[in-house]
Order: C-alpha cells, then sequence, then structure tokens
C-alpha cells in the first residue's frame, strides 16, 4: 500500500463528520470550492497547480482491507460496511493547472454526494496547497529571469520525499528549465541538471586532477565546481585544462559559483575565460538564491547564464503558507454561507471571468454565479471529472509549462516584478451579491424566529 494515496491521509474530524451524516441520512449533493482568501506578502498573484495529483487521488479513492480493518477498531460497523464501497463518483470543475488567479477566486470545484465531498477535504487542501505555493513562488523567479537556466536545487531541504517531487513538478510547471531530483525526471519527464559537490573536489589531493576526472567520466556534460578554494585561481586552471582536452574533443561546457560575492566573480570567471578562448563556456549560480537576489544580480549586469534555486523555493521561505479554505457553497440544491468573522464566504457554484484590455493584457476578473448570470468574460473554470471519470486526458506537463509561460505573457508589466504591484482587480457579480443579501436576510428572519 502506497501511505500517500491512502484515504486515511485526512484529519479525523472527516471521519466523525462522515459517520453523523450517514446515520441522519444527509447524503444529498454537496458543492465544496478551493480558494486562497488573500495573497501572502509580497506576492502579485497565484499560479493554480496540483490538479493532476488531485484528480489521481480521486479516481483511486478507496479502502483496502487492512485499512478497513483499523478502522473497525474505531468506528461502528455501519461505518465500515459504507467505506467498503466507497469511491468517489461525483463531478470536478477547476481551473486549469497554469492558470494566474487571485484571491477569493475558486480554483477547484467538487460536487458530490456531502460524505463523499467531505471525507476527500484534507488531501485536496494538502495537494492543491503546496503546489500551488511553490508554483507561485517558482513564478517570480521565471518573471525576473526569463531568458536564463532556472533549476530546482531544493530537494534535500524540502519538508519531506514527497515535497521534493511536488516542488520539481510544480516549478517546471511554472517555467523552470528543470530539477537536479532524479526521481522527478523518471515520474514527471522533467529535464534534469547537475554538476558536482565540494565533496569531490576535496576528494582528490590536486583540484586540476579533480577537473579533469570528472571531465573524462562526463565528455558531454562537463560542468566544473570552481569555488571550492580560490575560484579565479580555479577559472585558470579551467581554461589550461580545455587546452589539453580540446585535442580530444571534450569541451567544457559550464563552471558553477556557489559562494561569495557572485557578481564580482561572474565578471572575474567571465573575463578569465573568455580571455582563455571559452566565451561559449557558461557561468551557473547558486547557493541561497530566490528572486531577490536573482532581480539583484541581474540588475547588476552579472555575467550569468543560469540558476540553481534550492530552499528558498522549495519552502517558499518568504511565504510558506497560503491561507486556503475548501468550504460548503451548496447542498441539497441550496446555497450555503459562511459567516464568520473575517472568514465569510460567497455562496453558490462560481465561474470566474477574465478580461482583457485593448493592448492583450489582463484587466480584471469577474466572480460570478456559474448559473443565471451572464457570461461576462473568458470562463477559467472548466469541467474535468463527470461521475467519477475523468472527462479527457491530461495534458503533459510540458504542455501545461508551455500555456503557464504564455500566460506570464498577459500579465500587466507592473505584475511581473518582484515588488509589490497595484491590487488586481476582482469583482463580485451583481447576482452573487444578490444570492449573499437573500441569506443574509433568512438568516436574521431565522434567528428572530429562533428568539421567540
Amino acid at each position: 500500500m502506497n501511505p500517500l494515496s491512502s484515504p486515511l491521509l485526512a484529519d479525523l474530524y472527516q471521519f466523525t463528520m462522515l459517520q453523523s451524516y450517514i446515520e441522519q441520512d444527509m447524503e444529498e449533493t454537496a458543492v465544496f470550492e478551493l480558494f486562497v482568501r488573500k495573497l501572502p506578502p509580497g506576492r502579485n498573484f497565484m499560479v493554480a497547480a496540483g490538479l493532476e495529483q488531485v484528480l489521481e487521488f480521486l479516481e483511486n479513492l478507496e479502502f483496502s482491507p487492512e485499512e478497513l480493518d483499523w478502522l473497525a477498531t474505531r468506528f461502528p460497523p455501519h461505518v465500515i460496511t459504507y467505506l467498503e464501497k466507497i469511491h468517489f463518483d461525483g463531478d470536478v470543475h477547476a481551473m486549469p493547472e497554469g492558470t494566474l488567479f487571485f484571491p477569493n477566486e475558486p480554483i477547484l470545484r467538487i460536487t458530490a454526494k456531502l460524505p463523499q465531498a467531505q471525507l476527500v477535504e484534507s488531501r485536496i487542501i494538502n495537494l492543491m496547497h503546496f503546489e500551488t505555493l511553490i508554483a507561485s513562488k517558482a513564478a517570480r523567479s521565471v518573471l525576473v529571469a526569463p531568458d536564463k537556466l532556472l533549476v530546482d536545487f531544493g530537494m534535500r531541504r524540502a519538508h519531506g520525499a514527497e515535497a521534493g517531487l511536488l516542488a520539481a513538478r510544480a516549478s517546471y510547471l511554472a517555467g523552470f528549465s528543470g530539477t537536479a531530483t532524479v526521481l522527478a525526471g523518471t515520474l514527471y519527464d522533467i529535464p534534469l541538471f547537475g554538476t558536482m559537490a565540494h565533496s569531490f573536489i576535496q576528494a582528490h589531493s590536486d583540484e586540476s586532477a579533480a577537473f579533469e576526472h570528472f571531465a573524462r567520466s562526463h565528455p558531454g556534460n562537463t560542468v566544473l565546481l570552481i569555488d571550492t578554494y580560490d575560484t579565479e585561481a580555479a577559472a585558470h586552471k579551467v581554461v589550461t585544462l580545455a587546452k589539453k582536452l580540446k585535442t580530444e574533443a571534450i569541451n567544457i561546457k559550464g563552471v558553477r559559483l556557489d559562494s561569495g560575492d557572485l557578481a564580482q566573480h561572474a565578471r572575474n570567471v567571465r573575463q578569465i575565460l573568455n580571455a582563455g578562448g571559452l566565451e561559449d563556456t557558461t557561468i551557473f549560480a547558486s547557493g541561497n538564491l530566490d528572486e531577490y537576489q536573482l532581480h539583484a544580480l541581474l540588475s547588476a549586469n552579472a555575467p550569468i547564464d543560469g540558476f540553481g534555486i534550492g530552499t528558498a523555493l522549495d519552502i517558499s521561505s518568504d511565504a510558506p503558507a497560503l491561507d486556503c479554505a475548501y468550504k460548503l457553497q451548496e447542498y441539497a440544491g441550496k446555497p450555503r454561507r459562511k459567516y464568520s468573522e473575517g472568514k465569510a464566504t460567497w455562496p453558490g457554484r462560481k465561474q470566474v471571468y477574465r478580461n482583457h484590455g485593448s493592448d492583450g493584457y489582463m484587466a480584471g476578473d469577474i466572480v460570478a454565479l456559474a448559473e443565471n448570470d451572464p457570461q461576462q468574460g473568458e470562463p477559467l473554470i472548466q469541467p474535468f471529472m463527470q461521475s467519477g471519470k475523468r472527462l479527457h486526458p491530461s495534458p503533459s506537463l510540458h504542455q501545461i509549462r508551455n500555456q503557464t509561460i504564455a500566460n506570464y505573457k498577459r500579465l500587466p508589466i507592473s505584475m511581473t516584478a518582484p515588488n509589490p504591484a497595484p491590487v488586481y482587480p476582482v469583482t463580485i457579480s451583481t447576482a452573487l451579491k444578490t444570492m449573499a443579501d437573500q441569506l443574509d436576510r433568512e438568516r436574521a428572519m431565522h434567528d428572530r424566529e429562533a428568539a421567540k
């Protein structure tokens, strides 16, 4: 059993509520929507990601005999009988992965019998939250350095193995060039990149010998780490080695910098390489980088061709969580609304319409009712699953990545910088406001009657 596909990967209260639902015969259709309440500090938009993993989880939802045996020690027999037969047979509507979105816009809608829709909440949030978080972080580096090689280096400091894998997927979806995580290459067909560690240099008694041994082992992809000792001295050694290897048709593809003043080292190394005839040898930088440092390095015209971004990306260090929620919006054919202070929701099934200006850039969104509300732009929420079955094959990750990059081209210029931009306009439709007002009046009337 793969624990990451288990329906037990849920909060306990999903099961306690399920028991009460089935005991009270509350199995009519429910509609839940997943949305983000507000942008993290510094963010201008978010990138939807994780839908593919949600669809896989839902279409494979079932309990194993071992899981049912374990649950039987905690729940009564009628609950176990119910869970023996449970499969997801509901509908899924969502924004396609790679869609740019904003607060209070649903990115996923689950329509299913209430116990089913409730049971899957925790894992759905877990998957969509994390990949959206990382894709939104990665997008900022892609926009800062659109023409540079960007590689996910963060698996070793990710919060667990699944997080490392999904971070590789989410960052590639957002426009990164690839990852250093080998398993992500096999699972998701993401291009792999890697060089060497300082230990490889230290294991040799001579730095030049280390460079030569590595070059001969990897003649088609020789990228040498040159800052273990003296960076500029190592660059001169690379030039000397390149001349020696040239007769054997072995070219040094690039060098990597991982410490110190990266901008100044890059300038010095570029000068040394060029003087030695290695104008085509690239410079790759890593070492606790994020989008802000990329912006600073490129603004300083540092001659760096690519970047490895690790910890800051895989844990989204400046914004490690999204204020997201999966809330009931309709049950038994009636709209529902949460009124909690600071967390009130807009009721009903919703659609998000996007409008563009005459210049082609995004100009504003409208959150409207999915039904009985006139279409007011490009609809972003699409059907993906009906009665538990996918409606169409999923696009490849490469196709999603290409579409995400195309989506960036429609962002207003002010929103592409790593600094906060003016708030993007998201309007609530008149029909949706009217529905909310009607529910407010009904609730107030009910409260008055109950108080008598």
